[in-house]
């Protein structure tokens, strides 16, 4: 089995974690209360903000330039990502200018930055492939739901489009191309799976 399909199967558990919280499930149904969403937000807006930013240094290391090129895709999609956060942003009133990045926010966006500073583009495509695959994995989840069209309903629409899972699969094919299997790689995805549990409780956790 491929590297990144191994780390993903490991990490089952958290995924399902992530699926079932109440913010994800408030997600699917339309019941997620509009100011923990506007929390969410503001905080995804900052996060990808050093997404983009960690796939342009893991670009700048790239071994080959195709890992070069894709790379710089994957941050293209980051970019479409944050637009689409700029209509929820004017449609709820959030200044992301403004944006003070919580606990959790600023625990996975050092550790995504220290990584792709620190380490080879391998290690920084294991730090950043949970993201990318869970997003992918909830929102095609989501949308088995089948649920009436609700104001979350561009959001379910954009992680289980088709094209959001190729840049899921691209960046698990440069896992499986330049990293290999180690403990520091297992427990580094293993950080970032909990990092997105953390994400999604602390925006839960606002008072609505």
């Amino acid at each position: 089995m491929p590297l990144s399909q191994t780390l993903w199967q490991t990490n089952q558990d958290l995924a399902t974690a992530c699926l079932n919280h109440p913010f994800v499930q408030g997600l699917g149904d339309g019941t997620l209360p509009v100011e923990k969403f506007a929390y969410y937000v503001g905080q995804d807006a900052f996060f990808l903000e050093a997404f983009a930013r960690a796939y342009s240094i893991a670009a700048a290391k790239a071994p080959t330039w195709e890992a070069f090129q894709v790379f710089h895709q994957l941050a293209d999609g980051v970019l479409a990502e944050l637009n689409l956060h700029g209509s929820y942003a004017q449609e709820w009133g959030v200044d992301l200018t403004t944006v003070t990045p919580g606990a959790a926010t600023r625990r996975y966006t050092d550790f995504l930055l220290s990584t792709a500073w620190g380490q080879a583009p391998g290690a920084t495509a294991i730090a950043m492939a949970p993201c990318m695959r869970l997003y992918a994995f909830l929102g095609q989840s989501l949308a088995q739901f089948d649920s009436p069209s609700h104001r979350y309903s561009p959001w379910i629409e954009t992680y289980s489009s088709d094209q959001f899972e190729p840049l899921a699969a691209q960046l698990e094919a440069l896992i499986d191309d330049q990293a290999i299997d180690t403990p520091s790689n297992q427990a580094a995805y293993r950080y970032a799976m909990d990092c997105e549990l953390a994400f999604f409780e602390a925006a839960w956790n606002i008072e609505a």
